[in-house]
């Protein structure tokens, strides 16, 4: 496997991006690894999107349906591993309201093989732990209790 650069993934997620914003389903499969997963936190129905043309159609329709546009505030690109950071806004343009987040990005080869979707909006009260439906945070090593409960 080829080692891609920062420059390479800053780049793919600004193609990413551009897709999203142009509503291009073949550009935003182009993007993806065919098994690609799109995590988001509670609250979206279907979530999380699994592979590549789910993830497109999905946006396509966001676009459409929503009048969306994003714009990528910051990126951060791991220097020796295929990851990224990124802050962003989704402008819901048909009703006037907009959407700050984050998002990790994992890369496969010279695609997007999974994103994590973190929203900058109140914590839902209604679930005790806050987290991305369908993600494996045991599996993945994340830590499934507070290291001092007592505090």
């Amino acid at each position: 496997m080829t080692t891609r650069t920062p420059a390479f993934y800053d780049a793919l997620i600004r193609r990413y991006f551009d897709a999203c914003n142009a509503g291009d389903y073949q550009a935003l499969v182009d993007c993806f690894t065919p098994d690609a997963v799109h995590y988001f936190p509670a609250g979206l129905p279907e979530v999380p999107w699994r592979g590549a043309g789910t993830i497109a159609q999905q946006w396509v329709w966001c676009v459409e349906t929503l009048g969306s546009q994003w714009t990528i505030e910051r990126i951060l690109v791991s220097h020796d591993k295929p990851e990224a950071m990124i802050e962003w806004t989704h402008w819901k343009n048909r009703s006037g309201t907009a959407l700050r987040g984050a998002e990790w990005y994992l890369f496969e080869g010279d695609r997007i093989q999974e994103i994590r979707a973190y929203y900058a909006s109140p914590a839902d009260k209604a679930v005790a732990v806050n987290e991305l439906v369908g993600f494996d945070y045991a599996g993945r090593g994340y830590a499934l209790k507070s290291p001092d409960p007592g505090r």
